[in-house]
């Protein structure tokens, strides 16, 4: 069974969003995604700087057995990556909701964080699937 944080949002693509005490947004892959994933590999980040909207593609995992297109969950703009995962990709097998995180998000609409899913509700969509 994967692990859900009930203090988080998630997306349908797999990816959770965690508003910080500073308004911006943490943003990784979910413990499903990677534990589906299977050793990660490679992660390509996005840049620093950019501006991007919520359901874009912002960069890629790759494991053993498969790459997957990253989206973000919220609109914005990157201002920070986790640079470690260039050495480390496998931080997000190990620790997906903490060393494992992927960019950070200065929000321009916190609402779209209710568009969100919780986690009761992303736990429904990972039993749907399956």
């Amino acid at each position: 069974m994967s692990q859900i944080l009930q203090d988080r949002k998630y997306s349908n693509s797999h990816e959770w969003a965690l508003l910080d005490e500073d308004g911006t947004i943490l943003v990784g892959i979910t413990d499903h995604a990677q534990a589906l994933l299977g050793d990660l590999v490679f992660v390509e980040l996005p840049e620093e700087g950019i501006t991007v909207h919520s359901g874009d593609e912002c960069g890629v995992v790759e494991s053993v057995k498969a790459a997957s297109d990253l989206y973000t969950p919220i609109s914005g703009e990157v201002i920070e990556i986790n640079n470690e995962l260039a050495e480390q990709p496998d931080l997000i097998n190990s620790d997906p909701y903490g060393a494992g995180w992927i960019y950070r998000i200065q929000p321009s609409d916190i609402e779209e964080l209710e568009e969100l899913l919780d986690a009761e509700a992303y736990s429904e969509t990972i039993e749907a699937e399956e």
